[in-house]
């Protein structure tokens, strides 16, 4: 029996985050008290009136197989979403409902990147976006980007980085790791520059909502023929559903519609009714309420974190991300995830996770624990550092 591995696989590298939350998870096996700064979820519950619909339709026994594309109630709802935040007309046609923000950017890829086709992403960035980019077999290029470029791409940036082989760009903002958003009026600027190179603009909108000191920005606002990639694990708070969705050129949703198919049937039913919560004004309450409190959070956390020595030099904008620069503590911040985990208990990402500029001198902390836990957290680190 041939028992050889794909050779794709040699490109996925493990994700540090989860190695560093299994440490802490072990500690806290222990009976060590941990703060969990190393993952990317909320630490609020699912909303309420999500649960009131999850629980009407548990008790109607009603859960089964919807179509691949969604119920057509939630792609209305969320086509009413966009006309509410961004006052666009997006036709629910337009609309494919997801098993998660990773499965839009899963079909995406699928439909778009053929074998040695070059997608264009920002280093750093998160890394599930560039191993989607490597299982279909095309090729990652991550163009460096700092602080002067709000660790974003610009239009500039793309247009010099064009090659022969490029097929398209990969666009977060905002971002993880950084919690940065694309600069005003530069959004607009990197879909002219995309559609004149005639290649695909893939806009990865996971954190649009959680926003602040700005409104949310879409790349559909210029364009019907980008890839908008969205999800209800972050504003919406619904991390355990598992569900996200897609907004494609009508011309490809037959092609996505029959690639849901074979990949997992449809969305979970449950999820989807218990989601058309969400755009009630019950459900844009708290998202809202929430969104308040994450900012309240950064504020807090970026001005200790920067007392404490951690440089940071553009205040996160969005999301609930702060990716700090600990060059003045250490040249190897997996170790150094590592030794403050065990020290002080505070559990937080490497930098090598999301690239490779000067990735071993930044850290990423998410401020997706409350206020009084970060508050802990600091004291620890003051204490350790």
């Amino acid at each position: 029996m041939n028992t050889a591995l794909a050779a794709r696989l040699q490109h996925i590298a493990p994700f540090h985050v989860m190695e560093i939350a299994t440490h802490a998870r072990t500690l806290q096996a222990q009976g060590r008290d941990v703060i969990h700064m190393e993952i990317g979820e909320p630490d609020f519950p699912s909303p309420p009136p999500v649960i009131e619909a999850a629980q009407a339709l548990l008790s109607s026994g009603h859960i089964y197989y919807t179509s691949a594309l969604g119920i057509q109630a939630l792609r209305e709802a969320i086509s009413g979403h966009y006309k509410r935040f961004y006052n666009l007309d997006i036709s629910p046609d337009r609309i494919i409902v997801t098993a998660g923000g990773s499965a839009a950017l899963l079909l995406t890829c699928a439909l778009l990147v053929n074998r040695d086709d070059e997608i264009l992403l920002t280093d750093p960035s998160y890394p599930c976006n560039r191993h989607f980019v490597r299982v279909m077999e095309g090729v990652p290029r991550m163009l460096s980007v700092g602080a002067s470029e709000a660790y974003q791409f610009t239009a500039d940036l793309i247009d010099r980085a064009w090659s022969a082989k490029t097929k398209g760009v990969l666009v977060a903002s905002p971002s993880n790791p950084t919690g940065t958003s694309v600069r005003e009026g530069e959004l607009k600027k990197i879909v002219e520059c995309v559609a004149a190179h005639q290649g695909v603009m893939i806009s990865d909108e996971t954190y649009a909502g959680l926003n602040y000191g700005r409104k949310p920005e879409t790349a559909l606002a210029y364009s019907d023929d980008v890839f908008s990639i969205n999800s209800f694990s972050k504003y919406f708070t619904m991390t355990g559903w598992r569900l996200g969705w897609l907004v494609a050129p009508s011309r490809y949703v037959r092609k996505l519609e029959t690639l849901a198919q074979n990949l997992y049937i449809s969305p979970a039913a449950l999820s989807q009714h218990a989601a058309i919560a969400c755009f009630s004004e019950a459900g844009y309450a708290v998202a809202e309420a929430r969104r308040k409190e994450f900012e309240a959070r950064r504020n807090y956390f970026v001005d200790a974190l920067t007392k404490l020595g951690f440089k940071i030099p553009i205040m996160p904008d969005a999301g609930f991300f702060v990716y700090a620069d600990v060059s003045a503590f250490t040249r190897d911040s997996e170790r150094f995830c590592t030794e403050i985990l065990d020290r002080t208990g505070v559990a937080f990402a490497p930098g090598i996770d999301f690239g490779e500029h000067r990735a071993r001198e930044h850290v990423r902390m998410a401020y997706a624990v409350s206020l009084e836990k970060l508050k802990d957290g600091v004291s620890r680190l003051a204490s350790a550092l």
